[in-house]
């Protein structure tokens, strides 16, 4: 299992200087990919929870710089690395605009780009993009289909109910095709579209240790075998995990979430993400308070690896 990092993008990053500083820092230390995440705006009083039942929006998520943005100053920055998104919001985005800005960063980057999608959950998001909640699968599966018309060979000919492209060119193409790995799965049309459209899916662990990965792969299993009744190759599809980390002084109890712990219970939890079967891992250290700059976060994120021994 190959590890990637989250980039810097929250509250108190200094932008000009601290994106750069990880995504060289993150490649030399053996990660195999960077990835930006999506958050438009911080209400205030938002509609809903950050999670059930009631957990409130970390306040580091204040700041999430633009996500396309940060993963093209980590093109230029680095020569390895996949760069990816875990996730993007379809219905946030004008789906051709989207596709071009996912085109231009993969050619920028030599075709090291990975297009995570999902199709969010928050009213306040959608409301501000012009969106409603109802129709963010509908937008989803519209992105996607968008992605393979302007992907694929000019002349471009797409009609939908937002989008027409008439007899077009769109350039400039990807390097080669742009992976799409698809979040969520927690409903049986989302378990559907991954299985039908996606190359790949990005879980989390709901539950840490043997329970947790069994639980991961049984319902990764099934998407291949779904995905394989659809006729498609499932040795090309593959899971990275998301391991939304907070780090706590002491050992966090028995009723812990997966990635919430101590060091070592953490390194737990990427061994658990292994034996689920996990092709890749992403470790989001950014979303708490427990880090004072970039570099702190840095000396951690560099330690991980080595400790982890997972290949």
């Amino acid at each position: 299992m190959k590890l990637g990092l989250r980039l810097p993008q929250r509250l108190g990053v200094d932008l000009q200087h601290d994106l750069v500083e990880a995504a060289r820092t993150a490649e030399a230390a053996g990660y195999a990919s960077l990835w930006t995440y999506e958050r438009l705006l911080f209400p205030e009083t938002p509609a809903e929870p950050y999670a059930p039942p009631n957990v409130p929006w970390p306040e580091t998520q204040r700041q999430a710089a633009d996500p396309l943005a940060v993963l093209t100053a980590a093109a230029v920055a680095t020569e390895r690395v996949r760069l990816g998104t875990a996730v993007l919001i379809a219905a946030l985005h004008t789906p051709i605009q989207l596709a071009k800005q996912l085109a231009t960063i993969d050619q920028i980057s030599g075709g090291r780009v990975i297009a995570g999608m999902g199709t969010g959950w928050s009213s306040d998001e959608f409301q501000a993009a012009g969106a409603a909640r109802a129709d963010r699968g509908r937008f989803l599966d519209e992105t996607l289909d968008v992605f393979d018309a302007v992907w694929g060979p000019d002349r471009v000919n797409f009609r939908s109910p937002r989008v027409v492209i008439d007899n077009a060119s769109v350039l400039p193409k990807p390097v080669s095709k742009i992976p799409v790995l698809l979040g969520g799965g927690g409903s049986a049309k989302a378990v559907q579209r991954i299985a039908e459209r996606a190359d790949g899916w990005l879980p989390f662990l709901t539950t840490p240790g043997p329970e947790g990965a069994a639980e991961v792969r049984v319902r990764w299993d099934r998407i291949r075998e779904m995905a394989s009744e659809y006729g498609r190759d499932t040795s090309r599809m593959e899971m990275v995990v998301v391991g939304n980390v907070t780090f706590t002084d002491r050992p966090a109890g028995p009723d812990r979430s997966p990635f919430v712990g101590t060091l070592d219970q953490i390194m737990d939890d990427i061994h658990t993400a292994a034996e689920a079967g996990a092709d890749e891992l992403i470790l989001d250290l950014n979303l708490q308070d427990w880090f004072t700059s970039t570099q702190q976060m840095l000396e951690t994120a560099v330690e991980i690896p080595g400790r982890a021994q997972v290949s």
